[in-house]
């Protein structure tokens, strides 16, 4: 059998997720070579400035789908949350893998929770949804930018630079680092990002005999419920400059949908939910959008 390319970013979390990726591979077809092929991206690369300010998560994408349509590389393997709702034609998902933690980390060298911080303690994250949910619970608090790894971002935390900082449950996880978890934040308190603790593989359109090879990777039950939330998503015209949460539950062959809209600058958000046939992930996605638009979510999206 051919060698199998996987794209992936240089993170260390990005390479243990394409590593799990091309193990799981190996496993499901036993023989199949699987090299990763590691690249910097724009949105690695440029780490003074947001991404709402330089054009979103999709940097994150660019270099490795240039890679696949270059020839250089047959897949590449992402946070689904990085993905955008829409991909070019030339691409889509593969497979996504089942899903992990969804929620955020509260991090902090002294303080055990949110609550536990003092006035005017200073918290990093660069997400606006985050950033924006911080505000709402403790309006007290100075909100300040952080991007960078996630080993980056940590040894910042220790060095005192932050009070606090807010990240992934998953990608800590991943690596181990369960330990510097002080407390979770969950629904229906706290959302996470669309798809947030699934990972996807992206492959070319064109090329089937790459596709099918991770449909044994595939995870159905995680499958229908990140399509509910990127449905949704995809109906607000939502983006990383807008705070935008969803986060899907199966229960049986039903499924709800909880989705959360805000608006940095009026420090306002609202919410919707839908229940519906888990087979009709997208229509559950839509409801869920058009009751935040009945609240009014065009003027916090402002479209």
């Amino acid at each position: 059998m051919k060698t199998l390319r996987l794209a992936t970013r240089e993170s260390t979390l990005a390479l243990w997720q394409t590593s799990h990726v091309a193990a799981l591979l190996r496993a499901a077809h036993p023989g199949l070579q699987v090299e990763l092929v590691p690249m910097t991206t724009r949105g690695d690369q440029i780490l003074d400035v947001s991404l709402s300010k330089i054009g979103g998560k999709g940097l994150f994408l660019k270099e490795l789908e240039v890679a696949m349509l270059e020839g250089r590389a047959d897949a590449a393997v992402h946070s689904l949350k990085d993905v955008p709702m829409q991909l070019e034609p030339e691409f889509s998902l593969a497979a996504v893998l089942a899903r992990d933690n969804p929620f955020d980390a509260f991090i902090s060298e002294q303080y055990a929770s949110l609550e536990d911080l003092p006035v005017a303690a200073v918290v990093g994250t660069s997400s606006q949804r985050r950033q924006l949910q911080l505000k709402q619970l403790r309006p007290d608090l100075q909100v300040r930018d952080l991007r960078g790894n996630i080993n980056t971002r940590l040894a910042k935390c220790a060095a005192g630079e932050y009070d606090a900082i807010i990240l992934a449950c998953a990608g800590l996880e991943r690596l181990g680092l369960h330990s510097r978890i002080r407390a979770q934040l969950t629904a229906p308190q706290w959302w996470p990002a669309v798809a947030q603790g699934a990972i996807a593989v992206e492959c070319r359109s064109n090329d089937p005999e790459t596709t099918v090879l991770f449909s044994a990777l595939n995870h159905g039950p995680t499958e229908l419920r990140v399509r509910a939330e990127r449905a949704m998503n995809l109906a607000l015209h939502g983006s990383c400059h807008v705070p935008v949460a969803g986060y899907a539950e199966l229960q049986g062959e039903r499924m709800r949908l909880s989705g959360w809209v805000g608006d940095a600058g009026q420090l306002r958000s609202i919410s919707a939910e839908a229940e519906g046939d888990a087979a009709q992930p997208e229509a559950i996605g839509r409801m869920v959008a058009e009751k935040l638009f009945a609240q009014g979510a065009a003027d916090l999206l402002r479209l």
